[in-house]
Formats: structure tokens, C-alpha cells, sequence
């Protein structure tokens, strides 16, 4: 009896591990290595898991009076502080715009950076990309206001008021600049290009991260956009068909 038991258990051990291998192969057949001829699927990704699903939401579930045809769909789209679309379900949900990743136009990916969305230019395990990043500097002639910082203006706790502030005037000074970005594709983090971001996100290539490591911080400035791209060339990246 106790060898029957054991059997079935040994018989029981291999239909699972058959199983398991069975369902790592067809995991494995549904994705391909991604080169840049890969297209992304168009629509709007809500968060990163789609990304890495390459499952947006079509712009076909987008409720919009926009023309879903038109070329500016996007842009327009995302001028909209929410928009509304129908889930899996069929249920319309709301969302705010400011919230969402980004969106794949023409199969090429666009994340959003602070209410701008940017293209990234180089996709793989470690991405990189150019952002508009628009800061705000503001001074208050008064001097210090027992209300602080509104994005709506001074001298109200609601904001702005059309009677004008007991303040008084103040200034605000506007600028955009362009900043550079690298993203790890494993876990969606979007770190600033410097040389601390670069060598810790190519530690899991030890051999690429010790060569990295040695250089001095002038020549690791220099040589970083190589070192992501051998790194992308070593570790490729894969995705869903």
C-alpha cells in the first residue's frame, strides 16, 4: 500500500513539473525580443502593468466627442483634466489624466512626466528618454504671507480671488527645461540620468557594472549612454506579441 502511495506521488510530482514547463512554454512562445521595428498597441496605458502587458485601452473606448480618426487625438485627449473609457466589463470609469502612464502612438510610447508626455526614445531593460520639465519660481513682494504658496495666487487660503489680494501683486517666473530620464522596464522607476542611477541599475550585469564602476566620474559621464546601450544589447528585453 505504502508503495502505491508513493507511487502516485512520484506520478503526481511529474504531472505537475510537466505542467509547469508546459505553461513556461507557452509563456515563452507569447513573447518576443523587443527590436525597433516592435510597435507598441496603441491607446492609453493607465499604469505600468500595461505597459509591460502592452494591453492599453484602445482608443476605440474612449468616450470623446474628438475625432478617434483624427492625428491630434492624443494631444487633445490628454489636454483634459479626465476622460472617461469603458473597461473590460463594459462599464464607463473615469479617470484622471494627470494619473495615467502615458499612451502608445503609432506603436512608439509616450510617458507622462509631470502632465507632459515625452517619447522614449530608447526602449529596453533600461530605458532613456527626454522630458519637458516646467518649474515655477515664485516671489512675493510683500514679503511672507501667512497663507503660503497657492497655486491659485496669494493672500487667499482658497485661492484666487477676483477682488484682488490684501498682498498685493506677486510674481512668478516660468521655466522649462529639458531633463534627462533613464526607467528600469522591470519595475516602471524612473530615476534622473546621472552616474549613481546608471551603475545601480546595471548591477544585475555584474561584469558591465564592475567595468562601469572602475571609471572615473568624468569618463563614467561620458561613457553612461554606451554602457545602457551594451547593457540593453546583453539583457534584451522581451514583450508580449
Amino acid at each position: 500500500m505504502q508503495r502505491i502511495f508513493i507511487f502516485l506521488l512520484i506520478c503526481l510530482k511529474i504531472k505537475m513539473f510537466a505542467a509547469d514547463v508546459s505553461a513556461q512554454s507557452d509563456s515563452a512562445a507569447n513573447l518576443m525580443r523587443y527590436t525597433t521595428d516592435f510597435k507598441f498597441r496603441e491607446g492609453f496605458y493607465l499604469n505600468f502593468d500595461q505597459v509591460r502587458a502592452n494591453r492599453p485601452v484602445p482608443k476605440s473606448r474612449i468616450l470623446t466627442s474628438i475625432d478617434h480618426r483624427s492625428k491630434t487625438f492624443f494631444d487633445e485627449v490628454t489636454k483634459l483634466r479626465t476622460f472617461t473609457y469603458f473597461d473590460d466589463f463594459g462599464n464607463s470609469q473615469d479617470v484622471e489624466t494627470a494619473k495615467i502612464w502615458g499612451y502608445s502612438k503609432n506603436g512608439i510610447l509616450y510617458i507622462n512626466i509631470g502632465g507632459s508626455f515625452n517619447r522614449i526614445t530608447i526602449v529596453g531593460n533600461i530605458c532613456h528618454f527626454v522630458a519637458h520639465i516646467t518649474t515655477f519660481t515664485h516671489r512675493n513682494p510683500y514679503g511672507y504671507s501667512p497663507y503660503g504658496y497657492s497655486p491659485y495666487g496669494y493672500g487667499s487660503p482658497f485661492g484666487y480671488s477676483p477682488y484682488g489680494s490684501p498682498y498685493g501683486r506677486h510674481s512668478s517666473q516660468r521655466t522649462t527645461e529639458l531633463r534627462q530620464f533613464v526607467m528600469c522596464f522591470n519595475t516602471g522607476k524612473v530615476l534622473e540620468y546621472d552616474n549613481k542611477n546608471v551603475e545601480m541599475l546595471l548591477m544585475t550585469d555584474p561584469e558591465l557594472h564592475d567595468e562601469y564602476s572602475r571609471l572615473r566620474s568624468r569618463r563614467k559621464q561620458q561613457m553612461r549612454f554606451s554602457f545602457i546601450r551594451r547593457f540593453n544589447e546583453r539583457n534584451p528585453l522581451y514583450l508580449p506579441r
